[in-house]
């Protein structure tokens, strides 16, 4: 069996022959551990890959979005990274008066995908495909904004943000509808709605802004036979329920954040939980021992004839030796549940 098709049958709860995996590298760990990665690599290849997008037209983006220095996104934000490897935070908002909201760039440039690039991509790979672009509503509207000035837009709502916010979501809507004409298996969304303990924002009013444009995208890529994933950190816990019930087929969220025996009795088996392992604290100060405990807890809270992929970041602290040590232990898991 395929990866792809290990994936699809983890989506469906199919029971697949073993637990699709995923490595997310960040720029750190190739910089810091480049054959202990490729050992890793080579060891549990990814079953979940992404799509270039072939652009037509070039991002206008300035520097390099991990490397030391200013770096200027698609939509001119501007972020000071002060390492290499790790992308830095945005500098000032770029949207500081509102007279100027109708003059922000919409990076049409991403729209310029070559689709038989793309579909040539797909055809070549026996992987589970999702584009390399993400749509990220919440966050865009941070960098535009910064998150201070954000917090309060969402509680006094001028009509600006409206603009503004309609603005976004009308561009991610044009992107998604033209990824779902390429042979991608799905569309990803990516926001951080957690905190180390809660939802950063009021959940209704969550509820009342954002759960709809996420309703809108899932029912596009629907519509189009794409799935949907989506990734969240922090403490999501309150709305778990909301994004399965519009229709999200994977959440990578960080479990460890949450309690996973509460979030399997209420969602197992109704989504599939796209990893991780706790990279703030077992991946880079964990023992072998603690590693295997993490997996087969989610294991055990989370799976349910399929409904898991084995994924975890290798991010900046992490030991490369407690990365294997995941992907070791669920091999390990799929061989004896296949015995």
């Amino acid at each position: 069996m395929n990866s792809r098709n290990l994936v699809v049958e983890s989506l469906k709860f199919k029971n697949p022959e073993r637990i699709p995996r995923q490595l997310w590298i960040l720029p750190w760990a190739e910089i810091k551990y480049p054959d202990e990665l490729k050992e890793i690599k080579n060891s549990y290849p990814d079953d979940v890959i992404y799509s270039p997008s072939f652009l037509k037209k070039p991002l206008p983006i300035k520097g390099g979005k991990f490397k030391m220095g200013k770096y200027t996104d698609e939509w001119g934000c501007i972020r000071h990274n002060l390492q290499d490897g790790i992308a830095g935070e945005v500098e000032k908002p770029l949207l500081s008066d509102w007279s100027q909201v109708r003059k922000v760039h919409v990076p049409e440039e991403r729209l310029s995908i070559d689709i038989e690039k793309i579909n040539k991509f797909c055809a070549d790979a026996d992987k589970f495909v999702l584009p390399e672009v993400f749509q990220r509503p919440f966050e865009r509207l941070q960098f535009l904004r910064k998150t201070e000035n954000l917090f309060i837009d969402l509680l006094e709502q001028p009509k600006e943000f409206r603009i503004l916010l309609d603005k976004v979501h009308q561009f991610y809507i044009e992107e998604i509808k033209l990824w779902c004409k390429t042979n991608v298996d799905g569309i990803f969304l990516m926001d951080d709605w957690g905190a180390q303990n809660s939802l950063l924002i009021n959940p209704l009013i969550w509820r009342k802004l954002f759960k709809p444009l996420y309703r809108e995208y899932i029912q596009i890529a629907h519509t189009n036979n794409k799935f949907v994933f989506m990734h969240s950190d922090g403490y999501i816990l309150p709305i778990i329920g909301d994004l399965i019930e519009i229709g999200l087929d994977a959440i990578n969220s960080q479990l460890f954040c949450m309690n996973i025996e509460e979030i399997g009795e209420k969602f197992k088996g109704k989504i599939t939980f796209w990893g991780e392992i706790d990279r703030q604290h077992l991946l880079p100060y964990g023992s072998m021992k603690d590693i295997e405990l993490a997996v087969k807890e989610v294991y055990e809270n989370l799976y349910l004839n399929g409904g898991v992929i084995a994924q975890c970041e290798f991010g900046p602290g992490a030991k490369p030796e407690n990365i294997q040590q995941v992907f070791k232990m669920w091999d390990t898991i799929c061989k004896i549940e296949n015995r």
